[in-house]
């Protein structure tokens, strides 16, 4: 049996400042089957500056990105007490840092492993620091080129890191033609670690494909409602959706993981009978008359005349009896040289 296909549901700024909120979404990926529950931990002083702009305007947002990032943060106890949550749901608690200041926090309170989001690609001191703590290290590669990429897994990699790598389109949300589902495979063969979808589009379709397609970790955005204000609402999917796709995927793992043999049909021996056909004749016929196949009928169930599939043996044949309109047509009746 292969290993389960590892569902990560990203809450990142869904929670919109509030702990009850992050600990409520807890309890919905647990109860629609997760594996983990994933946050983003912003540290305002440490990752941000009076000159970031705002990716999207998030609407009724007043102040700057630096106070909307300071609206974001929990205090270490917070931090831990979300953890704590996810264990008791059993949940990995994920996370992605956004500064090296977040990295020691989550080191400190103890992350199963590190997301990286696709912005930190090329922050080599946070993947340095990421890879001294020894825990695993999932790669996004949303604004990445193979080059980039390339450099990242390979430091890693010489640093001890368990790796793996996320195809990931930076649009919010990601139209079909945007999912790069052609990646997959071409990540997989690149750097043989495992590899899936970080997923953007706000559907459960990217996702299922993924999973068809080999894909051994699938992210996706999470929301209690697309009208939220988070910048990922309309990117996200809804309580609903992911018990959908959750569902969907296991029934898809299942499926890749029962191969199916097409040349064990023993168990259909009784319905291949029954479905079967039989050759018959469609009007009275003499004996001595050279069987033609405007004379045939195929009919239900097989082996009470001569196989369907065999037709073309009795054309031309001459009966040895009469034969009513609707019979069988067995070898009894045929002439054979």
């Amino acid at each position: 049996m292969k290993q389960q296909i590892y569902i990560i549901g990203e809450i990142g700024q869904a929670h919109e400042g509030s702990i009850g909120l992050a600990h409520s979404y807890i309890d919905v990926l647990a109860h629609a089957g997760a594996n983990a529950a994933k946050f983003q931990v912003h540290i305002a002083e440490a990752e941000s500056s009076i000159y970031e702009d705002f990716r999207i305007k998030i609407p009724y947002q007043n102040g700057s990105r630096f106070d909307y990032w300071k609206g974001m943060e929990f205090s270490e106890e917070e931090w831990a007490g979300l953890k704590k949550h996810c264990e008791k749901a059993g949940l990995d608690f994920l996370a992605s840092p956004f500064s090296l200041a977040a990295v020691d926090l989550l080191h400190k309170i103890g992350v199963s492993a590190f997301k990286i989001g696709s912005g930190e690609v090329d922050n080599l001191p946070m993947l340095d620091k990421i890879a001294g703590t020894g825990k695993p290290v999932i790669l996004s590669s949303g604004m990445s080129s193979w080059a980039e990429l390339d450099r990242a897994v390979a430091f890693l990699q010489s640093r001890g890191s368990t790796v793996s790598v996320l195809q990931c389109t930076t649009a919010y949300p990601a139209k079909p033609h945007q999912w790069g589902l052609n990646v997959l495979y071409e990540m997989s063969q690149r750097y043989q670690v495992p590899i899936g979808l970080s997923d953007h589009s706000g559907d459960v379709y990217a996702c299922l494909a993924a999973a068809a397609l080999g894909a051994r970790i699938l992210e996706f955005h999470v929301t209690f409602d697309k009208r939220m204000s988070n910048p990922d609402a309309t990117a996200s999917l809804t309580v609903r959706q992911a018990n959908t796709l959750i569902s969907g995927v296991r029934r898809i793992e299942t499926a890749l993981n029962f191969p199916v043999n097409k040349d064990a049909n023993a168990a259909f021996t009784r319905l291949k009978s029954l479905f079967g056909k039989s050759l018959a004749v469609n009007r009275d016929l003499r004996k001595g008359e050279q069987i033609q196949c405007a004379d045939l009928e195929t009919k239900k169930p097989a082996g009470f005349g001569v196989s369907a599939a065999r037709y073309q043996q009795v054309l031309g044949k001459p009966l040895t009896r009469d034969i009513a309109q609707w019979e069988f047509l067995t070898e009894n009746h045929l002439t054979h040289a």
